[in-house]
Order: C-alpha cells, then sequence, then structure tokens
C-alpha cells in the first residue's frame, strides 16, 4: 500500500521518519509520535529509505483520514519512550507497545488495537526444543519490552540459572542468535516471525502456551503471554485521548483496519478488535496472528 505521507501537507516533505525536538502540545498543530525503529513490520524503512509498517500506515489512517492532523514519527529508544513522552519530547507513543499496569501506572492507553504473543526464535538445528531447553543458557531481548520481562520470569522460573542479555534495539538481539552468542531470542510474535521468514536459518519454537489456554485458534507456535497493544497517552492528555479513540474505532468500523491487517499478517484480525468497533467486544481473543506477508 505505502500511500500515505507521514507528513501530511507540508511542502518539501519527504515521507520517512524525522527526528525532532520537544513536541508542540497545542491542539491543531503537528501530531508527533514516539516510535522505537526499527520494528518491522510496525515502524521499519524500507530499501528506498521511507518509513512504513502497521503502526505507521494506521496512524495514518486514524491522523490524517479521520481527524485532518498532520503527523510525523520520532524515533526513540524503547527503553526510554515511556519519560521521552512524559518530558513532552512527542505527543503519543505508536510502537508495538503493549498495556500492562507497570506502564499504565505512567501513561494513559487508547484501546487496544492489536493482540500478541511473546515467543521464543531460535536457530534452525537448536538443541533447544522446549522452553526447559533454556535453562542454562542466554537468551536475547530488546531492553524495555514484555520480551524481557518474559525472560526474567523465566529466570526467576529456574531459579536464576538464565542469562539474558538485552539490546537497545531488536536488531541486536537477533544478530547475538544468528552469532552464536545467544541460544534463543524472546520477543513478540509477529517480529519473530517476520525474521524467521527472512532468514532461513531462524525458526518459532512450537508448542502450546498461553494462547491455546485462551483460545482455540492459537498459533502452532509456543506462545509464553497473551498481550494488547495501545497508543500510549500522557496521563493530563485525556480529551486527546478520547479523540483518538473515536478515529480508531472509526477506522476499524469502516474497514480499513482489516486492509492494513491483511496487507502485514496473515489469518483475519483479532474478533476482539472488530467487534469493539460494534459494541460488542468482549475481551481478548479472536482469530490469531500467525505471520507476515511484507
Amino acid at each position: 500500500m505505502h500511500r500515505r505521507q507521514f507528513l501530511r501537507g507540508s511542502a518539501g516533505t519527504v515521507a520517512g521518519l524525522t527526528v525532532v525536538g520537544r513536541a508542540a502540545a497545542q491542539d491543531g498543530g503537528v501530531v508527533q509520535i514516539g516510535s522505537d525503529i526499527p520494528y518491522k513490520p510496525f515502524e521499519y524503512r524500507t530499501q528506498a529509505g521511507d518509513l512504513t509498517g502497521f503502526d505507521v500506515e494506521l496512524a495514518g489512517a486514524i491522523f490524517e483520514n479521520q481527524m485532518n492532523r498532520d503527523y510525523e514519527f520520532v524515533q526513540t529508544g524503547f527503553d526510554t519512550i515511556i519519560p521521552s513522552l512524559n518530558n513532552g519530547n512527542f505527543r503519543i507513543i505508536m510502537s508495538a507497545m503493549t498495556i500492562n499496569e507497570q506502564r499504565a501506572q505512567q501513561v494513559d492507553f487508547s484501546e487496544p488495537y492489536f493482540v500478541a504473543y511473546q515467543t521464543v526464535a531460535v536457530l534452525q538445528g537448536s538443541d533447544v526444543q522446549s522452553v526447559d531447553d533454556l535453562k542454562g543458557q542466554t537468551v536475547a531481548v530488546q531492553k524495555g519490552t514484555t520480551g524481557e520481562t518474559a525472560a526474567e520470569e523465566l529466570k526467576e522460573e529456574f531459579d536464576g540459572d538464565l542469562t539474558i542479555d538485552s539490546y537497545d534495539r531488536i536488531p541486536g538481539a537477533f544478530n547475538a542468535l544468528l552469532r552464536n552468542q545467544a541460544v534463543a531470542v524472546i520477543n513478540d510474535n509477529s517480529v519473530n516471525v517476520q525474521y524467521s521468514q527472512d532468514n532461513e536459518n531462524i525458526k518459532l519454537l512450537q508448542g502450546e502456551g498461553e494462547a491455546a489456554q485462551q483460545s482455540e485458534s492459537a498459533p502452532d507456535y509456543l506462545t509464553l503471554t497473551v498481550e494488547e497493544y495501545g497508543i500510549a497517552f500522557r496521563q493530563d492528555d485525556d480529551q486527546f485521548r478520547q479523540r483518538v479513540n473515536e478515529a480508531l474505532n472509526a477506522v476499524i468500523g469502516s474497514g480499513t483496519y482489516e486492509e492494513l491487517y491483511s496487507e502485514y499478517f496473515s489469518g483475519s484480525p483479532p474478533a476482539s478488535i472488530l467487534e469493539r468497533a460494534s459494541g460488542t467486544a468482549t475481551g481478548t481473543g479472536g482469530t490469531t496472528t500467525t505471520g507476515t506477508t511484507t
């Protein structure tokens, strides 16, 4: 698709990433969006250097199409992204961010727009055949993510017998895997699937897990958690959050969300997301994301 400019209506602006300073908070200005890049397929650059991805296109549908607002993405590290938001460096966060209680103490979230799972990526031919095989090994994660949290929980289960190497960006974690500096990467399913599709030496650890316990449509790979992504806001930005929620639900209700989803992922969007737009949401669940197509 990739048919939207990522800063709309500004002369001389090229589609792509703009790194800026402190965000203007007043309504009517450019909506600046904090995001950790690259994190394919949610936010990443094409070979031509253009910024794209599911979050990027969804932002266009929300802000340009529904709210008639200019917007731009601000690159920032994920482990510092919430303090950066609260310091006023941008207006919101769209960065495949899981809604959880710890983060909800610092920011407010939109309604969920994606269901994800923590999964384990390993090398083809790896001796790791189950989660228990990670005991005594080194795993790679990205700093500040729920993948890091899932690894820390495994470490507790293993009575400390797990080494966790945390990287600033997810490519660093996968480079460690490919260089045999770690036996696994623990990270979001869609991103792990994307890496397995881009590199024939990487696969997802198979098995049942949390998703299988919650849904009959669980994927065939191991899932450590079931999570929901949301857009993050400063806690004093309630009116703007309400307007963005309304725009998000309009995007879902119009069919645009399903169109974007089918561009980046296989299968159908989760029923919990689609039903909310019609006022019949029942919670996390629905059809599973099993892969990506970008």
